[in-house]
């Protein structure tokens, strides 16, 4: 047994921890909750005989996974006790990353855990069926029709027609100035007839208590916001927020938000609005 983590072993586990977090936050939702279990990951890497694994990414996956099935279960019962829609922890880049987009991640979310980690470890990540099998504890032919039925729950979700970066960004930029100038009608010219609003505040921020649905829902919902706000936001950023264009803005109080924008045919189908100041630390402190 290998005592303490020395440098060789903490060299390895280094190397995989990007990985690590992508595996563990689509597992998750939460950036602090996949920190907190690639964490553990390397405390038990620590006490791991390494000298008996044979390929150490593989081992590490399959120990971040069990780590995942076993935390969901808490998260189950949290997100049943939530306030309004629940969004995923945004995560805010500069460039598109679309293995999994914001709709898949609220879609991998209604699948069982075991459906979950089977379709992204051989789906997205492209694990062999054998080691998906290995990492959740089921036999290989049990793993493929996990990932066939998960497959099939999120078929609608997947991204088939990716929108142009640049053309998504203008999108995004046109829809922040409507929308800071409470503009109805420009904004009414970017909707689709079945644009969704999802707005997530955890019950610490106002937020739409469920989500709307149609354009004129989404408009009269707009309206409101319009209304009730004491400034105009300010614009920080254009950006990708969970693979979707978007932007993050400071609103009048001084907090930070977030805003995706899934967009087909030129159109915007589903706003996500991050309101929830426990999910928006990251972003908080990056552009403080």
């Amino acid at each position: 047994m290998t005592e303490g983590t020395d440098d060789s072993g903490a060299i390895v586990f280094d190397a995989q921890r990007a990985s690590l977090l992508r595996v563990a936050y689509r597992m998750l939702g939460s950036m602090a909750d996949a920190e907190d279990v690639v964490q553990e990951a390397f405390i038990r890497w620590a006490g791991a005989d390494r000298d008996a694994v044979r390929v150490p990414a593989a081992f590490l996956r399959r120990m971040v996974t069990r780590l995942c099935l076993d935390h969901v279960k808490s998260a189950r019962v949290r997100r049943e006790e939530y306030v309004g829609p629940w969004l995923p922890e945004p995560i805010v880049e500069a460039e598109p990353v679309e293995d999994v987009t914001l709709p898949l991640m609220l879609a991998l979310e209604r699948l069982s855990p075991l459906e979950r980690a089977a379709f992204l470890l051989h789906d997205v990540f492209g694990e062999s069926f054998e080691e998906v099998a290995r990492a959740i504890g089921r036999d290989a032919a049990a793993c493929r029709q996990l990932a066939a039925r998960a497959r099939e729950h999120v078929r609608g979700e997947r991204t088939r027609f990716p929108v142009d970066r640049d053309h998504g960004l203008a999108i995004a930029a046109a829809f922040f100035e409507a929308s800071r100038d409470g503009d109805a009608a420009r904004l009414g010219a970017l909707l689709a007839q079945d644009v969704r609003f999802h707005s997530d505040g955890g019950g610490k921020r106002p937020a739409a208590g469920r989500i709307l649905d149609g354009a004129t829902e989404v408009l009269r919902g707009l309206a409101a916001i319009f209304r009730l706000r004491r400034g105009d936001p300010e614009l920080v950023r254009h950006a990708f927020v969970n693979g979707l264009p978007g932007f993050v803005t400071r609103e009048a109080d001084g907090m930070v938000q977030t805003t995706a924008l899934l967009i087909e045919d030129g159109r915007i189908r589903a706003i996500y609005v991050m309101r929830n100041p426990d999910k928006l630390r990251q972003v908080a402190g990056a552009v403080h």
